[in-house]
């Protein structure tokens, strides 16, 4: 069975230390928390130091890994109570970002899809390919300069593989992350069972045989497996890996919400299990000054915590012409950029264009408003004017342009997730034609918003959201 991807797991340490933060004397017994070096020396803060970027930033990750915090196997009692077979990847299934603000208590969080395509070390591939990538280059390294120690080529491919996953995300987003944390299947089967279970809501009932989710719809109070089962179903679910980053976004604020609530903080057993589960299976970068992190984090309430997900520019990107069945998630990053600079307040940016462009985007689907999201997403990618309106409808979407506007033609077709091109003399001098057919899965064929571009509203902390 293939296990990829099935966890959402990242946000469970930022969630337990902010649960911590409520007693000094608890924090201490988290000084045996695993570290590695994945910060650079100079990229840490000092305690009580505002990052220059305007925001302290903690990049949480979830790593689909049967080995507990010191790479030591999971037993095959707690594989089959994790329903996860024996074979895991180097792979980051899970990676979210946390921007709190230089002096406020608000906090911003966004996903980043794991099969985003990006650039990398060796050449563009999804990003959730860094942590091997990385871990393997650091281990041919050491044994082609005559290192034979296995354990110490282990430890030293990990730690690179981090570092190389810091910095994918880090050249995507344009943030400097300050704290790194990493989760993995126990860790988080665990958390859950800490707090007492977390409350959830599902539109309709589920069933998965590959992930072990058999829900009912409404509201339920789920832990351990059926926690793990929650976060990593995507069979079954009508956007797949994005109905799981929402999935992953609800479980992670209503965890937040649980862990800061009194019922958690005041219950000495509730707060000794789940600083437990931590010491067992949380990786921290050690630069991380947990006192430091506590202080700040004081007055931050159940509702405080905000989640959304990086816009995207086509969920079914089909990025290698010799095997046009492999897909992937197509970003823009000039668009990421400015989406993560925007969540403190200090947008990037856009790019504006040349020379005044105008692009006329007619509907030939039957999706109502169709037109109308994709002309505003072009205007917010600097064309200056945009006009709209419907067509006879077709199935597949084509750019038309004049010749001498076929360089602007093919940005728009990227824009748009890799759409046909066809230069036409028939198009205005000046403008730029985008016909959008009945298979269009572009940006704004959702609806666009800050669930994945599924037109939802972001999720925050402050209360249950029913999704799929």
């Amino acid at each position: 069975m293939h296990l990829l991807g099935k966890i959402a797991v990242a946000g469970l340490a930022f969630a337990v230390l902010c649960g911590t933060a409520y007693g000094y004397s608890d924090l201490r017994a988290l000084d045996d928390v695993t570290r590695d070096s994945v910060i650079d020396a100079d990229g840490g803060t000092a305690p009580g130091e505002q990052p220059a970027d305007g925001s302290l930033d903690i990049l949480l990750v979830g790593r689909d890994s049967r080995t507990d915090d010191q790479g030591k196997p999971l037993s095959a009692d707690v594989l089959r109570e994790l329903r996860a077979g024996a074979n895991g990847d180097d792979l980051t299934d899970t990676l979210i970002v946390l921007r709190i603000p230089n002096g406020t208590k608000e906090v911003k969080a966004f996903s980043i899809p794991r099969d985003s395509y990006v650039s990398l070390p060796g050449g563009k591939e999804k990003i959730n390919a860094a942590f091997g990538r990385a871990k393997a280059a650091e281990a041919r390294r050491l044994r082609e300069a005559g290192e034979t120690d296995k354990a110490k080529i282990d430890h030293a491919g990990l730690t690179a593989a981090r570092r190389g996953t810091r910095q994918a995300v880090e050249d995507l987003t344009g943030i400097k992350i300050d704290h790194f944390a990493e989760v993995n299947l126990l860790s988080f089967y665990e958390i859950s069972k800490a707090v007492g279970g977390v409350d959830v809501c599902l539109k309709q009932a589920t069933k998965d045989e590959n992930s072990g989710a058999d829900f009912p719809a409404g509201e339920q109070r789920i832990a351990g497996a059926d926690a793990l089962a929650f976060v990593r179903q995507r069979d079954n679910l009508r956007g797949g890996d994005f109905d799981r980053v929402r999935r992953q976004q609800v479980f992670l604020a209503s965890l937040a919400r649980q862990v800061l609530s009194a019922g958690t903080l005041a219950d000495p057993g509730k707060l000794s299990d789940l600083i437990g589960a931590v010491k067992r299976s949380v990786v921290l970068d050690d630069s991380w000054n947990l006192l430091d992190f506590v202080s700040q984090m004081r007055g931050v309430s159940g509702g405080g915590i905000q989640f959304e997900t990086i816009p995207v520019v086509n969920r079914d990107y089909r990025y290698d012409p010799k095997n046009p069945r492999a897909t992937a998630v197509q970003v823009d990053p000039a668009a990421v950029k400015s989406f993560a600079a925007g969540l403190i307040g200090a947008a990037a940016p856009k790019p504006q264009p040349a020379a005044p462009v105008t692009v006329d985007v007619v509907n030939a689907s039957p999706k109502d408003g169709l037109a109308l999201r994709v002309s505003g997403f072009l205007g917010e990618h600097g064309f200056a004017k945009v006009t709209t309106g419907n067509t006879a409808g077709r199935r597949t979407s084509l750019v038309s342009f004049g010749p001498d506007l076929a360089q602007r033609g093919a940005e728009v077709a990227k824009l748009l997730g890799g759409l046909a091109t066809q230069e036409s003399a028939t198009v205005p001098a000046g403008h730029i034609e985008v016909a959008l057919g009945s298979v269009y899965s572009g940006p704004g064929a959702a609806g666009g918003g800050g669930a994945a571009g599924s037109g939802d509203e972001p999720i925050t902390s402050g209360g249950v959201v029913c999704v799929n």
